[in-house]
């Protein structure tokens, strides 16, 4: 009879110190970090520099995983369905967690409940361009333009932060302009390259080398100062809308009831990768800002950018089914 008592507490001990041995000795294999838009985009390239510098770091590989499609959704329940073991995370749009939740009617997951939100990575200005083939040079064209035509603007995807950068331009501007959505933003600065669609408000990450070699024209950046990488565009604010600004950022996630020891692993080598001079000229060439807030802070970032859009969401009546 005592030895059958010993095994059994033997099992329960071996069951209560088997996940803590795991989460001490995590990771022990490749990490998945996924990305919700397709490649090329801005997302898509802040998460392999991410990688990179991850790897170094762990000691295993991070590979990058793109799952593009209904406005990150298609990652975001991939990412939720996961194993929360620290394997599978996912670096998500702005949009994904504060747009998503108003702008859906239906949605595959719950982004206020499926997810740990680690920190916020990065952010960085958008930048309204548009098609040389338009007859306007500044912003006091696009508008008087804009405002006579019906013009078209191409996005990442419905309730993209992309998209939602372009409808609060044309809400805060006053004039009519179509939505064409696209399966990433690199698709959608293809088709403004060839004159298939009229303007975009891109993330400055992704655009920039299409406005440095003439293929678009750059009309404004988003940001209240100019940015680095494109010192003679101006500024929407200083262009006639005063206090304008509206910035893209990205934070990492992972699978809700993740050890806690692993989300504080991940947030340790993040901040290390980002603080990391390598990273830090790549995001800097990038047109990005390093931000790498505590997990509480990111989550009132959320909750109150969450806020904001769900009353640019009404007030534009946006809504997908």
């Amino acid at each position: 009879m005592l030895k059958k008592k010993l095994l059994l507490l033997a099992s329960l001990f071996s069951l209560l110190i088997s996940p803590l041995v795991h989460c001490q000795t995590w990771p022990t294999k490749p990490i998945k970090l996924i990305i919700p838009f397709a490649a090329g985009g801005t997302t898509d390239i802040l998460g392999r520099l991410l990688a990179q510098q991850l790897t170094k770091d762990f000691g295993q590989n991070v590979i990058v995983e793109n799952k593009g499609g209904a406005g990150g959704n298609i990652a975001a329940e991939f990412v939720a369905q996961s194993p929360a073991d620290g394997y599978v995370i996912m670096l998500a749009s702005g949009s994904m967690l504060t747009v998503n939740p108003s702008l859906y009617k239906k949605l595959p997951v719950n982004y206020a409940k499926d997810f740990v939100y680690i920190t916020n990575v990065a952010s960085g200005p958008m930048l309204l361009s548009v098609s040389t083939k338009l007859p306007v040079k500044n912003f006091a064209d696009f508008l008087a333009y804009a405002k006579s035509k019906d013009l078209n603007f191409g996005s990442a995807g419905v309730g993209s932060q992309v998209h939602m950068a372009e409808e609060n331009l044309t809400y805060t501007a006053n004039f009519p302009a179509t939505h064409v959505p696209y399966k990433g933003e690199s698709a959608a600065l293809n088709d403004l390259v060839a004159g298939q669609i009229d303007f975009m408000v891109g993330n400055l990450t992704a655009a920039a080398g299409f406005a440095k070699s003439g293929q678009i024209r750059p009309i404004a950046v988003t940001s209240l100062k100019r940015s680095k990488q494109l010192p003679d565009v101006p500024t929407i604010a200083e262009s006639g809308i005063a206090g304008y600004e509206s910035t893209g950022w990205f934070g990492l996630v992972a699978p809700a009831n993740t050890p806690t020891l692993i989300i504080d692993k991940l947030y340790a080598a993040t901040v290390k990768a980002i603080n990391s001079p390598e990273l830090r000229t790549s995001l800097d060439l990038n047109g990005l800002t390093a931000v790498v807030n505590t997990q509480k802070d990111f989550e009132n970032q959320v909750k109150a950018e969450s806020t904001v859009w769900e009353n640019v969401i009404k007030g534009r009546n946006i809504s997908v089914q």
